[in-house]
């Protein structure tokens, strides 16, 4: 990934945390990486495990960023979540797969958030 990218996708990530922790959830892992993929905020909200998508754009030229959440992207994500689930023993646990939209083209930075943007069970 190139540096501006990377610079980018960690600008809108520390735009969800904060946005997320304002709202009751606890982030607790950042970028979370295994042989399946990556997946970008995982945190607690009661008694769910929330995996969040983060989607940053500079402007809307290349579509919305909720709109890069399609169905290949769900399906690696839930892989990731199975395996975090499994490794850290939380099965126990409800599941909750969320997406945040940043737009870098406003000011201040508009947030998207979607909650329950799609289920675990769906294929």
């Amino acid at each position: 990934m190139g540096d501006e990218r990377k610079s980018l996708g960690k600008a809108g990530e520390d735009l969800a945390e904060r946005y997320l922790k304002r709202r009751g959830y606890a982030v607790v892992e950042r970028n979370y990486r295994c042989p399946l993929g990556e997946i970008d905020l995982i945190a607690l909200d009661k008694r769910a495990v929330v995996f969040v998508e983060v989607k940053t754009r500079r402007v809307d030229t290349s579509g919305a960023p909720l709109e890069a959440v399609n169905a290949a992207k769900q399906r690696r994500l839930k892989r990731v979540a199975l395996h975090y689930l499994t490794r850290h023993r939380l099965h126990d646990r409800d599941v909750q797969f969320d997406v945040v939209g940043i737009s870098l083209g406003s000011t201040p930075p508009a947030v998207c958030h979607v909650r329950h943007a799609f289920d675990f069970s769906e294929p």
